[in-house]
């Protein structure tokens, strides 16, 4: 096991737990370590017990989950070095609260990667909760990988409104597409109100078109001047946002949605959107807060 010296604010973190899903996760922060040529640093949390008495004994005399959790370590080095051995991997073993520690990290990482499910989980299951958690705290790139989702396409999808929120997703997005030297599709969803359909309100849907497309356009000029060699595809839709993001997850190697929090209780929350993509999309997602 080769232990890293403190954190940095160019490593890739991947967190595991001995599961497949976590494995997963380690050949897609591998794969993304290299394409950005960054130190891959593998994190295992164990969380102090009730009455917060550590769990870590003596260092003499490591107790169970520290031998554990070593164990895990190593096999995520051993996955990541076969994967891809030209990559500086180092692991680090940690006591704290898992969102809460993963959270931080991500304020300081190029990106947290995670798992979909960790140990425990039920087939078919929903998102893990930990992965859900961690999207929703997260000040930073928080990706999440399902199994399954290892065939290369080199289109990435960001979706795309009009809050201005939504420009750290976009300047991810962009930066993985030119990255994988791939394809960027821009997705806007737009649905009519439902008081559209009165037969006495007129609307020019050409006008309407024409004014979504134009979304689009504002929110990705000035990103595709910063990356002109990104070859970016405009996808409009009269659609429910998420349905169009999950349909273009099948054919795409990573969808990218922002997510955003007003407020002390809105903060805590995923937004719907972000949410859903969690929950169905295809491929690997990446939630990007603003």
């Amino acid at each position: 096991m080769t232990d890293f010296p403190a954190p940095g604010t160019r490593d890739v973190v991947v967190a595991v737990d001995g599961s497949a899903g976590a494995n997963v996760a380690v050949e897609w922060a591998a794969d993304d370590a290299l394409r950005r040529h960054a130190p891959l640093r593998i994190v295992h949390v164990v969380e102090r017990g009730p009455y917060d008495i550590p769990r870590f004994s003596a260092p003499e005399w490591p107790g169970p989950l520290v031998l554990n959790g070593r164990k895990v370590l190593d096999e995520a080095e051993r996955v990541a070095r076969s994967r891809q051995p030209s990559v500086e991997v180092g692991t680090e073993l940690i006591e704290g609260e898992p969102v809460r520690t993963l959270s931080e990290r991500a304020a300081t990482a190029v990106e947290v990667v995670l798992g979909s499910r960790g140990l425990g989980g039920f087939t078919g299951a929903l998102l893990g909760s930990v992965s859900t958690r961690v999207a929703v705290h997260a000040h930073g790139p928080v990706v999440v990988v399902r199994p399954g989702s290892g065939q290369t396409r080199r289109e990435v999808v960001v979706g795309v409104d009009d809050d201005p929120h939504c420009e750290p997703a976009l300047a991810y997005a962009f930066e993985q597409a030119a990255l994988r030297g791939g394809t960027l599709r821009a997705v806007h969803a737009w649905q009519l109100p439902v008081h559209a359909f009165a037969p006495e309100i007129v609307y020019d849907m050409d006008e309407i078109r024409r004014a979504q497309f134009r979304v689009v356009r504002d929110r990705v000029g000035a990103w595709q001047e910063k990356f002109p060699e990104v070859t970016v595809l405009e996808d409009v839709q009269s659609a429910h946002p998420v349905d169009a993001l999950v349909d273009a997850s099948a054919v795409a190697d990573l969808v990218v949605v922002g997510s955003h929090g007003r407020g002390a209780v809105a903060s805590a929350l995923l937004g719907s959107v972000s949410r859903g993509v969690l929950h169905h999309a295809h491929c690997p997602v990446a939630v990007v807060r603003a």
